[in-house]
């Protein structure tokens, strides 16, 4: 099970810590976020130093879809009413600056980079599709009802938002990778103020950033009550149709839907992690009806973190950590928020005030509905009484069949089935 974008794209190497370091920022974690952060930071002029305790874009950021993209489901609806219009309205100017960054870095970077239009299609329910082009007429900005002709069944209506993007995303993290400072297989044990214990020495810095997925800090900011993770699945076909955009289901068990040259990829089969759900069963189903002659040319699989309210954690760790950030909860939007995240914190880290900052602060309000539903679960899985059971917070792991792995229901880590961890917020292997 891999990637395309893994097998089509040349990984450059990095040497381990060596020693002690000493640096004004040390960003944890080498997927994209963190590249972005030390990307800007060193475009900047700051002092910096990225560690990853694996190689970089080893866990979700191989296996995105890869769209640019503002358009996050039909979510601006619902934005406003939790938030108000102004704080919607920033969501969605972060994420449209995201973009245009993407657009100037990918001037000089290969990384096929393309326009394309993204869509939310309902099968069922035009009066969503309505509600969500009010919305967006209310925050300025000019979206279009489509019926999505290139899609292969009959749609009630789509929210169209042009000029948005896709690219490969090895391919473009590997590029601005190259000349950056960054140690791999060099993992964080303990991290204190200012300073960060590895396995390969001690880095003392005066600011940090905690970009790894799901935050490795428990004992700050209550992130593994703020959220939990979900999987979703992705076939790469050949020899099925071109659709020409971006698109996806507004109910989050439909399909997703992009080109990448003779491929098509179709997403979907989405479940919380450690629950039932339909996995490839689901898009090879949709395979077999919409597309008979194609073939499957790869599948992999996804794993996003999502919050209380669908919008991402991004700043101050916690109002009791001093120069302490993370960046997390990209509700499975992880191209433009990473970059939304790296511009945020960049201008946090230069003593600078970013616009947009406040739609993302992870100071928010917690009163959700989605909190009882996150407790609840928690408790329901940490008095099960079996075994094995996730290092992180002692909940019970049940085992995925479809994938071979050990998943938390709680908070998302995963083992393979000899108990090596394959995703955080654990940061150990099964103690068997």
């Amino acid at each position: 099970m891999t990637s395309l974008w893994k097998e089509t794209a040349q990984k450059p190497q990095f040497a381990s810590l060596e020693d002690d370091l000493k640096t004004d920022v040390l960003i944890v974690g080498g997927g994209l976020t963190g590249l972005l952060c030390a990307y800007l930071l060193k475009k900047a002029g700051l002092d910096y130093a990225l560690v990853e305790a694996d190689e970089i874009c080893g866990g979700t950021t191989k296996n995105t879809t890869a769209k640019i993209t503002s358009q996050h489901r039909l979510i601006y609806h619902d934005l406003i009413k939790r938030f108000g219009e102004q704080k919607a309205e920033a969501y969605l100017n972060a994420n449209q600056a995201a973009i245009d960054k993407y657009r100037e870095i990918c001037k000089t970077v290969d990384c096929d980079f393309e326009e394309k239009d993204a869509f939310v299609y309902s099968l069922d329910k035009p009066r969503k599709i309505e509600k969500e082009l009010r919305a967006l007429e209310k925050l300025g900005f000019l979206a279009g009802f489509s019926d999505c002709p290139n899609l292969p069944f009959q749609v009630a209506g789509a929210v169209k938002f042009e000029r948005q993007a896709q690219f490969h995303p090895l391919k473009f993290a590997y590029a601005i990778a190259k000349d950056l400072k960054i140690y791999e297989h060099t993992e964080v044990k303990e991290l204190a103020p200012k300073k960060a214990v590895t396995d390969r020495g001690v880095i003392n810095a005066e600011k940090i950033v905690v970009a790894t997925h799901f935050p490795i800090l428990n004992k700050h900011g209550l992130y593994f009550l703020k959220m939990f993770q979900h999987r979703s699945y992705v076939v790469a076909l050949k020899n099925a149709a071109q659709v020409d955009g971006m698109y996806i289901d507004e109910y989050d068990k439909g399909l997703s839907f992009r080109n990448y040259g003779e491929y098509l990829l179709l997403g979907g089969g989405s479940h919380r992690t450690g629950e039932k759900g339909g996995n490839w069963r689901d898009l090879e189903s949709a395979a077999e009806k919409y597309y008979p002659n194609a073939q499957e040319a790869y599948r992999w699989a996804a794993q996003d973190c999502m919050t209380l309210d669908d919008a991402p954690y991004i700043g101050k760790y916690s109002k009791s950590t001093q120069d302490l950030y993370v960046a997390t909860g990209y509700n499975k939007w992880g191209m433009t928020s990473a970059m939304v995240a790296a511009q945020i914190l960049t201008d946090e880290l230069k003593g600078e005030k970013n616009e947009y900052a406040a739609a993302f602060t992870p100071q928010r309000s917690m009163l959700r509905a989605q909190l009882a539903v996150n407790g609840a679960k928690a408790i329901w899985h940490l008095i099960t009484p079996t075994v094995p059971r996730c290092p992180h917070m002692g909940c019970a792991l049940k085992y995925n069949p479809h994938e071979h792995s050990w998943d938390c229901p709680c908070h998302g880590s995963r083992f393979t089935k000899d108990g090596k961890l394959i995703d955080n917020p654990a940061t150990e292997n099964l103690k068997r």
